[in-house]
């Protein structure tokens, strides 16, 4: 940086006067640890239970009564419809991603149920679950199973960006 205004003889002189009886100050600056940070460790029994739990609700059998036209969409009943408007619309961003790609029948109701167990655990409302196109047995089942739980407030067929037709998002009931 260039000196604009060099200083003259007589205003470095009386600059030294001023501060000859300073002296360097010794550096206390003090670094704290970073605070170790307690994670909640959950059993692996208690997640295996979750999942065994939350997988409780799905049944083969059981048939509930979605929309054949249009996209899939679902509403708990009582539950506000402007939801789903807002689901389609791309307003909520999935935190939670599952990918049901090359998974059995049995395998993807499994992981659908631990996949609302941990948004439940982590407080995520909406999540995203991916069945692929396929053979369409997924992108069938995967609805009605969705349908047949609790804690599913609403669904609604993924935004583009979130998969398209190919894809669910889902919005699940959290404990305040």
């Amino acid at each position: 940086m260039k000196n604009k205004h060099p200083l003259s003889k007589e205003e470095l002189q009386l600059f030294r006067e001023s501060v000859a009886g300073a002296r360097k100050l010794r550096q206390d600056t003090i670094v704290h640890p970073k605070p170790k940070m307690k994670t909640k460790q959950i059993a692996p029994q208690r997640l295996l239970q979750e999942q065994v739990d939350a997988s409780f609700y799905f049944s083969d059998e059981f048939q509930p009564q979605l929309d054949d036209e249009g996209p899939t969409r679902y509403v708990r009943p009582g539950y506000s419809h402007f939801e789903l408007k807002k689901l389609r619309r791309g307003d909520y961003v999935p935190d939670l991603f599952l990918d049901l790609h090359g998974l059995t029948q049995s395998q993807a109701k499994q992981e659908l149920g631990a996949m609302i167990a941990a948004c439940k655990r982590e407080h995520v409302h909406c999540a995203c679950v991916m069945h692929g196109h396929g053979k369409h047995v997924l992108k069938q089942q995967t609805p009605l199973w969705l349908a047949q739980h609790p804690d599913v407030l609403a669904f609604h067929q993924a935004p583009k960006e979130w998969g398209g037709n190919a894809a669910v998002l889902v919005l699940i009931e959290l404990e305040e």
